[in-house]
């Protein structure tokens, strides 16, 4: 007598029917056990004391089911997806076999045959394992920076971004800076910080974001490298930028740690702004730091001193481009003409380029030579044009901009069609019922009586006294 393959219904039937052959059940008993009907119990009953415990086991088990779909289809569906759709997920490779092969199969039957053909692999053996990376050795030799965007102020105050420099080997938070959105300017305030009270870092180590990195290798000016990165290299701090954000998964986690506990620190402070949030960090890395960083491998600090004037160090964190002196000493600079002064320095610029220094506060320097030259400005008018271009991370902050230069339009007359048409009130009142009423009077005899001559002049003074009142299709005043 060989295995039999049962299930744990089977067996409990098997149990019952074993106990109604030794007397220690009922058939009724049985019956109701099984949620069966008395005939259906007699039935198991005896095909169990015929052929034993292999009577009660399914009749098809084991067998093809009458339903599956035959094999020469399987093999046709796979060998048009290997030719054809080969790179296709199941369910986009269901539609084109029902589109353009006349094969009509469920996505997850079609999955199931790829799987066995090693055809698809489901997303858990997708999955890309990065390894762990091991921690600089020294304080200060890789510095790993972010931006995150996040509800800082919950619903205080709108979303803002935060700026995290965080240091690899250690952990320790090193700046935290509140800034509108990621721009070069806010990250020019956020090293200024950093260098004075650190000092000169190994590295940064960053994502790809444009204020990084320049994706376009056709892009013009610049020599291949953003503002960002001028600005580290004429310090003598290397920019890394990493591949994925598993890489950098230290500020990474640090901003999901931050979102949890700085949010609850903010609300229980009553921070509600940029400017009180930016005082309140310092304490806060602090008490940060004491808890959750630890000692690097090696004692030494690779900062190094920062030895830099700050009227130098103001020239380096600047927006910096070059602009032709053309005819009349004028140059465009950010919808802004610009005339230069008549001098002698000046008219040695025309024809020339010179190079503008616009700092984080608004200031524009036009300097030719290192010196820089006095300048009248005219500003155009400032929107933001339309099809610009806008990265993701400053869109909330340029929609911001956009609905308070709206917000200040006057809003534009709408005339109506009478208006358009010329047309001018007279002041008299149309007829309507009373008017009618009063002729239907006159043409039957009963005239009206009419008003003493100083009652008729109080009346008409009245009148040409009173002012109309304004509608609603008239529009504002004129100042």
């Amino acid at each position: 007598m060989g295995w039999v393959l049962m299930s744990e219904r089977e067996l409990q039937r098997v149990e019952v029917l074993s106990a109604v052959l030794a007397g220690r059940q009922t058939v009724t008993g049985a019956a109701r056990l099984l949620s069966l009907s008395r005939r259906q119990a007699h039935r198991l009953i005896k095909a169990y004391r015929t052929d034993g415990a292999s009577a009660v086991r399914h009749k098809a088990r084991g067998r093809r089911s009458n339903r599956a779909l035959s094999d020469g289809l399987r093999d046709l569906a796979l060998t048009y997806v290997r030719e054809s759709y080969s790179d296709f997920g199941p369910t986009l490779a269901a539609e084109m076999l029902r589109k353009h092969h006349q094969i009509t199969l469920s996505r997850e039957t079609l999955r199931t045959w790829m799987t066995a053909a090693g055809l698809w692999l489901s997303r858990r053996h997708r999955r890309v394992m990065h390894p762990p990376r091991l921690r600089r050795e020294r304080l200060g030799e890789l510095v790993q920076i972010d931006g995150s965007e996040h509800r800082w102020f919950e619903d205080r105050a709108g979303p803002c971004t935060l700026l995290v420099f965080i240091d690899d080997a250690t952990g320790r938070l090193m700046q935290l800076r509140f800034v509108k959105s990621e721009s070069a300017f806010s990250y020019f305030e956020a090293l200024d910080g950093y260098l004075n009270r650190h000092g000169w870092p190994l590295a940064f180590y960053s994502d790809k974001h444009a204020v990084f990195r320049v994706a376009k290798t056709e892009a013009k000016g610049g020599q291949g490298m953003t503002q960002f990165g001028r600005a580290l290299g004429e310090l003598g701090i290397e920019i890394l930028c990493a591949n994925s954000s598993q890489a950098k998964g230290r500020v990474e986690r640090a901003n999901r740690t931050l979102q949890d506990r700085l949010v609850k620190e903010l609300r229980l402070a009553g921070v509600s702004d940029i400017d009180g949030a930016n005082a309140f960090v310092p304490g806060f890395m602090e008490n940060f730091n004491a808890q959750f960083a630890r000692d690097a491998i090696k004692s030494d600090d690779l900062h190094r001193e920062l030895n830099l004037p700050g009227d130098r160090l103001s020239d380096i964190l600047a927006w910096r481009e070059q602009r032709y002196v053309g005819q009349h000493l004028a140059l465009s600079y950010k919808r802004r003409r610009i005339i230069l002064d008549e001098s002698d320095l000046s008219l040695a610029a025309e024809g020339r380029y010179v190079e503008i220094y616009e700092f984080a506060d608004g200031r524009l320097d036009v300097r030719f030579k290192g010196i820089s030259l006095p300048y009248r400005s005219f500003d155009k008018d400032q929107r933001v044009t339309h099809t610009e271009i806008v990265e993701n991370k400053r869109l909330s902050e340029v929609l911001a901009w956009v609905k308070e230069r709206q917000d200040e339009l006057r809003p534009p007359k709408v005339k109506t069609n009478s208006e358009k048409g010329g047309y001018v009130k007279t002041g008299r009142q149309s007829p309507g019922r009373k008017g009618l009423a009063a002729r239907a009077g006159s043409r039957s005899g009963a005239a009206a009586p009419r008003p003493a001559l100083g009652e008729a002049a109080a009346m008409v003074g009245v009148s040409a006294a009173s002012p109309r009142p304004p509608s609603v299709q008239d529009g504002p005043t004129a100042p």
